[in-house]
């Protein structure tokens, strides 16, 4: 649920919500496409993040101090932009007040985590009592006063499900959620029949029309019409929730894909593809969870998961057996496993050193030319440059905004030219005219306003976008460590854990391997069993090296259960004091009295180590950890002091099980409430009641009746905006987990498994390890061809190409086109004065950056360039090449050496041009005349580029389109190919042409 909550409560596709309220509103809108979507049948359950183990807290704690320094300085830059907007004379709306202020609310224990859940119980009520889809489901709801992630909740009840009297091995599994750690839950399930639902993730604005900024359609199909309004005033303009495309990830098919994956010839043992599945998941935990820090080794980016499968797979004969059993891992095989991935260390931080700073001279050198650029003098542009807001009246998503003092300006001169005297004179002699004058003065003076509000936003995004940026630091932090270079480690944890001496590293060592490796099994157990301990928490905010994980399997692990926190203990443990607001007024005087005894936890200012990464997003909030024993003595002290609804939010509560009175569970329910109708609140509480899975559905656990009446005719609306429900059938009660039971890491006996669809051709070639792909590739076997007929991307004209772009939603490089560089330059140049002639057929080789267009007439002979640059497709590399590998998978070694195949990587290009969307080979006619005409065809143009910056040299059109389009002669002397102006289409000529282009002066071929 917090993947829906946290949208809804700050949203970033349109202005946020002021209420409560709003979010709520939103919430079920949100929830009612997900149900639409699904559509379950049995059971729907809605599970909020509670009280986490004290693992998760250090990463709650670090967000929660980061959001709020965030916050401020947003604050102050705000201020800042404010008054130099106020002093420029450019109006703004005022800043309202607003109940969503601090997103740290939705933490469990605050007012607005209580509010919600009854308003979620209301939304129950409100589905069940109306809308015939939700009538003969289950619905639990698992609120923030419940311990526990929320998909940790979720996948407790399906394991403790699993295996019992009346569980159906096919039963369905659908998880909604954009964790990726979603997917390996439900791999650790074991269910087959499982699905995560998932938005689809793309850059905001990118199915717009970059033309008129509206959504619907793309620059090609745009007709330049104002937006539609939708209401009267356009205040039903923007949906309450952006209707994002979803995707469904089934886990049946990343099992194919994994027992494809994961296929190891010549073992000693026979292979369970179950027991695989549990050492890739194992094996994931080391590029870095929400419980333990990632290796300085392993890097997600890097391809580490690569790196680890590699390893797995050249490891698994001589670890003689598999890393894990069920929730245990096997540390001697770990340290075995864990040693070999550590032999790439010197070779990932060489090369990672070397590309940081490429970027780093990279980015300063772009800095350098933008300041040139910057100081350069005003320029005549083109009238295809001019930016079309200075033709017409609405404001475009493209086009850059005048400045207030222009937009009046311009408006101005527009009235003068438009009204003359005669318009002027009706205006002063009718008070209507007057009025309606005034009111479109104080609608332009509106949309002023908002102009402004929205360029102050951007500005400000921009504006922080830039200060976090690490690359535009005037005091850069100094690299102390030098991974790489000699001495790396000793420098590391003299930099990261303050260890001088030889002794001291070594101590410090043996304690972080320690902390490490009881973290590794705490997940472990997590993923497969739940919780192990409540209070375990990794006590670093490093990790060490893969190399130092040595002496795994003499270390004795165990853990104590405990409990968890209570709510505001919670909020003491993760809230800066900045958020302090949301805690009862005892509980603030903790955080920001100067004299409390734990003010030391609660820091103003703190130190964030970039620890080699750009952004400060990126960077480790180096926070003092929580005592636990301090802070739970000072709460002692100050419980009694809370109100009947404050203890209400600080207790350890139930999930509530909500049906339709048309279920069978409702009589079950009925039942126990008459039973215990004369005990207390706390008897009725303690009484439970097995649930027949005959009943429910194949659901098992316990019922217990809630405080209250179970059905009460008429329930209250929480939200201002709606009503209450007053004729009631739906009926509530507790309910409790069945006991807990080892979990089965199988499939369920009786399991139909789907049929599998993913064969050996749906595989892409095994790719190179990061830190041994030099970025080139072998050109021959990696060049895609040209189909015959088709045009590459730069053949277009300049307007021509910016609509297949955005069509295409392709990434724009500065120059207009998807890279900054769009293919080689040429090996010739014409003089001034001089047209470039096309180069000829017969010198194809000299020109790899061209692409001819095949006739449309006859079948093209076609002629492969015997070195052509690989092509990318959308402005991205192909993820995976195949290239010739001395690697065989089938020979095992204890070497680590790798060397599989070459792709290329976008930072390291080659001397052949990066070649945009351009497909790089020739079409040769057939027949004896190579340079016959084309015929023209409705919709396919054709033309020769140059690198970009050079004229084009193309056939100028002389009639109007769907004609035949005729050469230009020139009349001094032999024919020539004039350039064609900027934003215009051209074909070859259809008729006959015998005569091959003039080549320029001095020009011969090889």
């Amino acid at each position: 649920m917090n993947g829906i909550i946290h949208p809804c409560f700050h949203p970033e596709d349109r202005p946020s919500p002021t209420s409560f309220d709003e979010v709520f509103e939103c919430m079920f809108d949100y929830i009612d496409r997900l149900f639409c979507m699904v559509r379950p049948r049995k059971l729907l359950y809605m599970a909020i993040d509670g009280v986490a183990p004290r693992a998760k807290m250090n990463q709650q704690r670090s967000r929660r101090f980061r959001a709020a320094k965030d916050a401020s300085d947003a604050a102050a830059e705000e201020a800042r932009l404010r008054e130099e907007f106020e002093r420029e004379g450019r109006r703004l709306p005022l800043k309202e007040e607003s109940q969503t202020f601090d997103s740290n609310v939705i933490t469990p224990g605050t007012e607005f985590m209580a509010v919600l859940s009854v308003a979620l119980q209301y939304y129950v009520h409100l589905r069940l009592n109306n809308d015939p889809g939700w009538q003969n489901i289950k619905v639990i709801l698992s609120d923030a006063n419940v311990p526990g992630e929320g998909e940790h909740k979720i996948m407790s009840y399906i394991r403790l499900q699993r295996n019992l009297k009346g569980y159906d091995p096919n039963t369905r599994h659908c998880l909604y959620g954009l964790d990726a750690d979603l997917i390996m839950l439900a791999l650790a399930t074991h269910e087959v029949h499982f699905s995560i639902l998932r938005e689809i993730v793309f850059t905001p604005g990118q199915d717009k029309c970059f033309l008129c900024g509206q959504m619907g359609h793309m620059a090609a199909n745009c007709e330049g019409k104002a937006k539609r309004k939708a209401g009267e005033f356009d205040e039903k303009g923007d949906a309450i929730v952006a209707k994002k495309p979803f995707q469904f990830l089934n886990i049946w098919t990343l099992r194919e894909y994994l027992e494809h994956e994961m296929r190891i010839p010549n073992l000693p043992f026979e292979i369970e593809f179950e027991r695989i599945v549990d050492d890739f998941i194992f094996i994931c935990f080391f590029v870095g969870n929400d419980f333990l820090p990632h290796m300085p080794t392993l890097e997600i980016r890097e391809g580490a998961i690569n790196l680890l499968m590699a390893v797995y797979k050249k490891e698994l004969k001589a670890l003689d057996g598999y890393l894990t059993d069920g929730s245990k891992p096997n540390l001697s095989r770990v340290e075995h496993f864990i040693q070999a991935v550590g032999s790439y260390e010197d070779r990932i931080f060489q090369k990672r050193a070397r590309l940081h700073q490429r970027q780093a001279e990279r980015i300063k050198r772009d800095k350098s030319q933008a300041r040139r650029g910057d100081d350069a003098g005003p320029q005549a542009l083109p009238d295809s440059a001019v930016a079309v807001s200075r033709y017409h009246g609405s404001r475009l998503a493209s086009a850059p905004r005048p400045s207030p003092y222009q937009h009046s300006e311009h408006k101005k001169h527009n009235k003068e030219d438009s009204q003359g005297p005669h318009k002027v004179a009706k205006l002063t002699s009718s008070g209507a005219s007057v009025a309606a004058a005034i009111v479109e003065a104080e609608n332009s003076l509106e949309i002023d306003v908002q102009d402004n509000k929205d360029e102050l936003k951007a500005k400000l995004k921009e504006v922080l976008r830039e200060k976090s940026d690490a690359f535009n630091s005037k005091n850069p932090e100094e690299d102390k460590i030098k991974l790489g270079e000699p001495g790396w480690k000793e420098r590391y944890y003299e930099e990261k854990f303050s260890a001088k001496t030889p002794e001291e590293r070594e101590m410090i060592r043996k304690d972080v391997v320690l902390k490490y490796t009881e973290g590794l099994c705490w997940v472990m157990h997590y993923y497969y069993e739940g919780v192990c301990s409540w209070n375990w928490f990794y006590p670093y905010h490093y990790a060490p090296f893969a190399s130092d994980l040595t002496g795994l399997g003499e270390l004795n692990i165990s853990f104590n259960l405990g409990a968890p926190f209570k709510p505001f203990d919670q909020l003491l443990g993760v809230f800066p004091a900045a958020s302090s607001h949301a805690l009862p007024e005892p509980y603030r005087k903790l955080m920001t009295d100067p004299t409390s005894p734990i003010i030391d936890f609660y820091p103003i200012d703190f130190e964030v180590d970039m620890n080699g990464k750009r952004y400060a997003w990126q960077g480790i909030a180096k926070l003092p950890f929580i005592d636990e024993t301090r802070l739970l003595s000072e709460v002692q002290k100050i419980e009694k002091l809370l109100t009947p609804e404050e203890k209400r939010r600080n207790a350890i509560m139930y999930d509530l099980l909500f049906v339709n009175s048309c279920h069978p569970l409702c009589v079950c329910i009925s039942t126990l409430d008459n039973k215990c109708r004369n005990m207390s609140e706390s008897e009725r509480a303690e009484v439970k009641e097995r649930i027949n899975p005959i009943e429910s559905g194949g659901m098992n656990g316990y019922l217990s009746l809630c405080g209250g009446e179970p059905c009460p005719l008429i329930f209250r609306s929480p939200v201002a905006s709606m009503e209450d429900i007053t004729d009631n059938h739906v009926i509530c009660a507790i309910y409790r987990l069945p006991e807990p039971h080892k979990h089965i890491t199988q499939p369920p006996q009786g399991v139909k498994f789907p049929k599998k669809t993913v064969t050996i051709g749906d595989l892409k070639a095994e790719p190179v390890l990061w830190h041994e792909d030099s970025g080139r590739r072998h050109y021959q076997e990696n060049a895609r061809q040209n189909p015959p007929g088709s045009i590459s991307g730069r053949e277009h004209g300049d307007a021509a190409h910016r609509l297949v772009v955005n069509s295409l939603q392709a990434k724009v490089g500065t120059n207009g086109y998807r890279h900054p560089k769009n293919g080689p330059p040429l090996s010739y140049a014409a003089p001034r004065g001089h047209s470039q002639p096309l180069p000829p057929y017969y010198n194809h080789e000299a020109h790899p950056g061209y692409s001819a267009v095949s006739p449309l007439l006859g079948r093209p002979r076609h002629l492969p360039y015997p070195a052509v640059p690989a092509a990318q497709q959308y402005g991205y590399n192909q993820p995976y090449v195949p290239a010739p590998s001395p690697y065989n998978p089938h020979l095992q070694s204890n070497s680590y050496e790798r060397n599989d195949h070459h792709r290329s990587q976008p930072y390291e290009r080659n001397n052949h041009g990066d070649g945009g969307t351009a497909r790089y080979g020739y079409h040769q006619p057939s027949g004896n005349n190579q340079n016959a005409g084309f015929m023209n065809t409705p919709g396919v143009y054709g033309s020769h580029h140059h690198e970009a910056g050079h004229p084009r040299q193309n056939f100028q059109s002389s009639r109007a389109p769907y004609q035949n389009w005729a050469p230009r002669n020139s009349s001094n002397g032999p024919r020539e190919y004039g350039q064609h102006p900027p934003n215009q289409y051209s074909v070859l000529d259809r008729r006959g042409n015998n005569r091959r282009p003039m080549p320029p002066p001095g020009y011969s071929p090889k």
